[in-house]
């Protein structure tokens, strides 16, 4: 549900065609970059050291407000979310027209509903999978889950911080 509120997020800024509000974002890319580049990186070191056996505890209501906070927080400052919104949007003639609040109002309804469909269709899969692996199985997908966040952390550092000092 973070990932999706976020996305909605980016379809209300470009149905409402606040261009100057999608170039800022886009601006400050190398900054966000470096924000989200370092979640990455310590969203792959926590899933590389946890333990490989699924946690009940995350089903108290603490436990899903933090998580829907980090994810909403990830994808916000995910660079590819927002270039992606501002591709699709711009393509699609959304920021450039503007549109009235029923036309903005849908669009990012509809951005978040599919969004939420999505990650509620993967969630659903990976729980129906997650009782037929055993543990040393899901500590070995974690391992390759957190070296792929720890990777893509490196690359998005990097790029942020040569866009920074201008490299």
């Amino acid at each position: 549900m973070g990932a999706a509120s976020a996305d909605a997020v980016y379809g209300l800024i470009a149905s409402l065609g606040l261009t100057a509000s999608a170039q800022f974002l886009i601006d400050q890319s190398q900054w966000v970059r470096l924000v989200g580049g370092f979640m990455l990186g310590y969203l792959g070191i926590k899933t590389i050291v946890k333990d490989a056996r699924l946690d009940v505890s995350h089903s108290s209501t603490p436990g899903l407000i933090k998580t829907y906070l980090s994810t909403l927080l990830l994808t916000l400052t995910n660079p590819l979310t927002i270039i992606s919104f501002a591709a699709i949007f711009a393509s699609l003639g959304v920021v450039e027209r503007g549109s009235d609040f029923i036309s903005a109002s849908l669009l990012v309804v509809g951005v978040f509903l599919g969004s939420a469909s999505w990650w509620f269709i993967l969630s659903w899969g990976a729980s129906l999978l997650g009782s037929r692996i055993n543990k040393r199985t899901f500590k070995w997908i974690n391992s390759v889950a957190g070296f792929i966040l720890l990777f893509f952390a490196i690359v998005a550092i990097y790029s942020g911080s040569v866009t920074i000092i201008g490299l």
